[in-house]
């Protein structure tokens, strides 16, 4: 049997955390998967996986949304270790786009049956991320929706419309040096989005991927809409909701180099935000990340 840590996203310790935490761990015994369940925030996370890698973990769980995921995955990436996931996150992009179930019963039943498979994930200057990153606008209305929750003590939705309304006064624009399959575009455009393959843009599965294992990254630039329109686009991006291809230039690739003359830029990854000194140096992990619990995806009428 492999030893098994699950990792719990920590919300605001309100006093549910431990509840949530012994419903789960009896939920792994009820599937014949006992598990080691740890409570962390933040920073913690990243400290209490690489510490349970150590330690001799065969599979670890990450629960929460999914920057708790990637947080996980970061540790994992390049090793024999599994992931499972528990999407308890608001949004759960990557288990939707994986396939995986959505109800933390049937995730831990599905994770205790002990599917495989590999998919890929995108990095960025050392830094890995499951869903996509990006720079611009989204980062910039991230960093302002944070400053607004801790100063202010706003909820993240209303933080969100009140830094979008901020951007939408500022109206920036970066310009950027782009490089992809040996050639070199110059843009100056409010938004770059990297995705960790390809992105759906078109019909009913806007936001959505069909395959994490395609094995190259998809590049996003936004061409240079109005004001209204920019933050249209970033709402979009935000839930992963991106707008028909008509909004973008889009380009397929395993390497993209971005250059700036700015000395630091914001870069989101997976909804975490990070100062990077350009270039940015992207890439895809081909076959890199072992998820457990994933089920073979199949075709509506099939």
């Amino acid at each position: 049997m492999k030893r098994t840590v699950v990792v719990l996203n920590a919300a605001s310790g309100a006093g549910s955390d431990e509840a949530l935490a012994s419903r789960v761990g009896a939920l792994f015994e009820r599937a014949g998967l006992p598990a080691e369940i740890l409570l962390a925030r933040g920073a913690e996370i990243s400290s209490k996986v690489s510490a349970a890698v150590d330690q001799g973990a065969e599979l670890i769980v990450a629960g929460g949304g999914d920057g708790t995921v990637s947080a996980v995955a970061g540790a994992l990436v390049g090793t024999e270790i599994g992931l499972g996931v528990l999407p308890l996150g608001t949004l759960n992009h990557f288990a939707k786009d994986l396939g995986l179930p959505l109800d933390l019963e049937s995730a831990i039943q599905a994770i205790a049956t002990g599917r495989s498979m590999r998919i890929d994930v995108g990095e960025v200057n050392g830094r890995v991320f499951i869903n996509n990153s990006s720079l611009g606008l989204y980062a910039d209305i991230v960093r302002h929706r944070e400053q607004q929750q801790h100063r202010l003590g706003l909820g993240k939705w209303p933080a969100l419309v009140w830094a979008s309304v901020s951007a939408l006064r500022r109206y920036p624009f970066l310009s950027v040096r782009l490089g992809v399959k040996g050639e070199h575009h110059l843009r100056r455009t409010p938004f770059v989005f990297i995705g960790n393959n390809e992105y759906q843009m078109e019909g009913f599965a806007l936001g959505e991927r069909k395959s994490l294992a395609e094995g190259h990254l998809s590049l996003y630039v936004a061409q240079r809409p109005g004001r209204w329109r920019l933050v249209q686009l970033a709402m979009r991006a935000l839930v992963g909701r991106l707008k028909q291809a008509r909004d973008f230039d889009i380009i397929l690739g395993s390497e993209i180099v971005i250059d700036s003359r700015h000395r630091r830029l914001l870069v989101a990854t997976d909804g975490e935000i990070t100062s990077m000194s350009p270039p940015l140096n992207y890439r895809i992990r081909q076959a890199s990340l072992v998820v457990v619990g994933a089920a073979p995806r199949t075709e509506p009428g099939a």
